[in-house]
């Protein structure tokens, strides 16, 4: 049985991966209208991811005898300044997403719901690799500068393997 402080915490963990995911799908549909469909491509793979993150938490609130509440979310931003400004902000907001998941984790410590527990090792180990991931991207683009752009948007899903 889940308990009720943890189901709180996960369902806000619905809110933010469904957040995450149109924020991702925003930034996707801003990088193809500017020319940069690589990005763009990159972009609408992890708002899928999201979307599944979203409902790994889903399912498992309601198979923990829970009751998971799909919210509305709020509107993501549409602009943004230039990419690397935007990647920026993608590696911000998985930093964000880091800490609200070790914020359950350590709830599930002191309300000791070793279950829970469990489950949401897969998400600080994929937080892990979300972080890593980003970083990268953001040094390489600030690295290379606006030189560096063409071949980075024709070869950034190379970057998810």
């Amino acid at each position: 049985m889940l308990k009720k402080k943890v189901e709180d915490l996960c369902n806000r963990q619905v809110e933010r991966e469904g957040y995450s995911s149109n924020l991702y799908l925003a930034m996707a549909s801003w990088a193809e209208q500017n020319g940069l469909g690589g990005f763009g491509a990159w972009l609408y793979a992890q708002a899928e991811e999201e979307k599944g993150h979203m409902l790994k938490f889903v399912k498992y609130i309601n198979e923990r005898g829970g009751k998971a509440i799909i919210p509305a979310f709020s509107k993501p931003p549409v602009d943004f300044k230039d990419v690397v400004d935007m990647f920026d902000e993608v590696l911000k907001h998985e930093q964000f997403i880091s800490a609200s998941i070790n914020e359950i984790v350590d709830l599930t410590v002191t309300e000791k719901d070793f279950a829970t527990n469990n489950f949401l090792q897969w998400f600080v180990s994929e937080q892990v690799e979300e972080e890593s991931s980003v970083q990268s991207i953001v040094d390489k683009l600030k690295l290379g500068g606006k030189n560096i752009m063409y071949q980075m948007d024709r070869d950034i899903m190379r970057l998810r393997d």
